[in-house]
């Protein structure tokens, strides 16, 4: 009789006090979790606090009083007169810059893929070893050096028309200087394609190489594998890269400065010209403004590629 009590007692079923007291003790691990997770939030805006302060602080005020003194007229209202002025006396300047920046974005995205190819995908060791060691020199140099670098090379008595009339490849009467746009796409694109390279290349580094093996083992000449097998592998980096690039050298003064002072010339002149010599800081935040537009619009086409991207996934 015990033993069918004991079997009674098992098989019956938990009263419902017993059943709440049991739910109530397995949600209070839970309850405190969640507490702790709460209490543990103001952590993580301590951490980024000093971050979010810099950005406010060196971003977004002057940011935001540019906007306001570029909108502000003499009579302290609103007005358009600054942009509307900043477009009749620079629309060619404001034009002759988004050229020469998407210009040196091209050119540096081909060179920091050629350099990323064959650093990934050289057979020769010591070229490769060479290459790895040279392209990133122009990292460590200012603009301001890189300037009046290219104002000694590309001079008309400077070191590329040496080389050129001592090689017999042009004659000494032909030599002519290169110190106008041309200039700058070759100061941008030799300065800015040792950056991309080097994203391009940690980022074509981490590539499975079974891909490419597999390419090379079926035939494929490098630079199919490098186009159609690498390339599309690391075209988000290359983006970022090449976004990068754009939007710094939007805001470049001493190349254009040095090497093409002349008209048209790019807008980081032109804002210098009206604060230095008119101190006009209207109409200079008005092509700052501008300026901010055009960086906006690689901002934007970054986006909505890693859109894209992300709905493919």
């Amino acid at each position: 009789m015990p033993s069918s009590e004991g079997e009674a007692r098992a098989g019956a079923a938990p009263r419902p006090g017993a059943l709440a007291a049991s739910r109530v003790e397995s949600a209070k691990p839970d309850s405190r979790e969640r507490a702790r997770r709460r209490g543990g939030d103001w952590h993580a805006y301590v951490l980024v606090a000093p971050a979010l302060a810099v950005i406010a602080l060196f971003f977004v005020l002057p940011l935001a009083m540019s906007a306001i003194l570029a909108f502000r007229g003499p009579d302290g209202g609103l007005t358009s007169a600054h942009f509307a002025k900043s477009w009749d006396l620079y629309r060619t300047d404001l034009l002759f810059t988004v050229a020469i920046v998407l210009l040196s974005t091209v050119l540096i995205g081909l060179v920091a893929i050629l350099i990323a190819g064959y650093l990934t995908l050289g057979e020769n060791p010591r070229a490769v070893a060479a290459l790895r060691w040279l392209y990133r020199w122009p990292l460590f140099i200012p603009f301001i050096v890189t300037a009046q670098v290219m104002r000694t090379f590309l001079a008309k008595n400077g070191m590329l028309n040496h080389v050129l009339i001592g090689s017999g490849l042009i004659e000494p009467i032909a030599a002519q200087s290169v110190l106008d746009w041309r200039g700058i796409v070759i100061a941008f694109v030799w300065k800015q394609a040792p950056f991309v390279t080097l994203l391009l290349a940690g980022a074509m580094a981490s590539i499975e190489s079974q891909h490419i093996e597999a390419a090379r083992n079926l035939g494929a000449p490098r630079w199919r594998v490098l186009l159609e097998i690498v390339l599309p592998q690391v075209r988000g980096t290359l983006l970022v890269g090449l976004v990068l690039s754009f939007v710094t050298m939007l805001s470049v003064l001493s190349v254009p400065l040095m090497i093409n002072p002349n008209s048209p010339t790019m807008m980081t002149v032109d804002v210098a010209y009206r604060i230095n010599t008119h101190g006009d800081y209207a109409v200079a935040n008005a092509l700052c403004l501008m300026s901010l537009v055009v960086a906006a619009f690689g901002a934007w086409f970054y986006l909505r590629h890693a859109s894209r991207a992300m709905e493919r996934r």
